[in-house]
């Protein structure tokens, strides 16, 4: 039931996002709302779908979070980037995000529903994932990068608008933007918030590998690529917060965070092999 559910909500995400594209061309406040309303309603349905496949979990006698394979991971990885999303758009009235933002969830649901390689089915949990560091380290590591995930969607909204600007370009799409520093002090907010997140995340991470291998830091790869994104935004922080810096090139910096992240999350346990194989399935 909560896989029909979730299919139900990928394309409720993908009906969104075209709204959203919509109000990017005709810029009419009624359609920001109704893409609004659609993707709230999105939202509410995961989030019930999730809350079921938790109580189904226990029904069959397994008992944990959804957030133990790939599938489930994929689910609560877009189940954040909206919930992070529609902060930020009741927080600051910037529904011209959404255009940007809500094809990486799309994606990620639609990744999870039609790929042949993800495994839909609830599993027990193997016996590294049976702790209780598995909520906190999950939950902390992708609140983290949803967080990422509108500041690469933000970062694109800001080239576009600066290279706008930079041209002294009148009217058209863009003009509805907001102002390129607006747009960079919110790429700025956006990676403020995910980074502790992720930190909290590779401390947590760190702690629950030392009791299922009994060390803290193995060198797997996806410790390493976490680690790797990490410095990636700790860059980022550090040249904003001791030289201000910002502009396109920090965008672009943003951007590339992004990628490190979706190679740690997904790279990583597709391509390569470690203690955190598992994920994969």
């Amino acid at each position: 039931m909560n896989t029909y559910i979730f299919s139900i909500v990928t394309f409720v995400y993908m009906a969104a996002m075209v709204v959203y594209v919509s109000y990017l061309a005709f810029r009419r406040p009624l359609v920001a709302r109704f893409a609004s309303l659609i993707l709230l309603g999105g939202w509410l349905a995961q989030t019930a779908a999730i809350g079921l496949r938790w109580y189904e979990s226990y029904q069959l006698g397994i008992g944990h979070a959804p957030m133990s394979n790939l599938y489930e991971s994929l689910v609560f990885f877009s189940w954040t980037i909206i919930l992070v999303y529609m902060i930020i758009e009741y927080r600051y009235k910037l529904s011209i995000l959404g255009a940007f933002v809500t094809p990486f969830a799309f994606l990620g649901m639609a990744y999870a529903s039609i790929s042949p390689s993800v495994n839909e089915t609830i599993q027990p949990l193997v016996p590294a994932l049976q702790s209780n560091w598995l909520l906190s380290h999950v939950v902390s590591c992708f609140l983290g990068y949803a967080a990422f995930a509108v500041s690469c969607g933000v970062s694109i909204t800001y080239i576009l608008k600066k290279r706008y600007e930079d041209q002294g370009r009148q009217g058209g799409m863009l003009a509805a933007f907001p102002s390129s520093e607006v747009l960079d002090d919110l790429v700025y907010k956006s990676i403020a918030v995910g980074f502790p997140l992720l930190t909290i995340g590779i401390v947590t991470g760190a702690a629950w590998a030392n009791y299922a291998w009994g060390t803290y830091w193995s060198w797997d790869p996806k410790e390493t690529w976490s680690l790797i994104t990490w410095f990636i935004y700790a860059a980022f922080l550090h040249a904003r917060i001791t030289r201000g810096w910002h502009g396109i090139k920090a965008a672009m910096l943003s951007i590339f965070g992004f990628v490190a992240v979706i190679f740690t999350y997904l790279g990583v346990n597709l391509l390569l092999s470690g203690l955190h194989s598992y994920g994969g399935g």
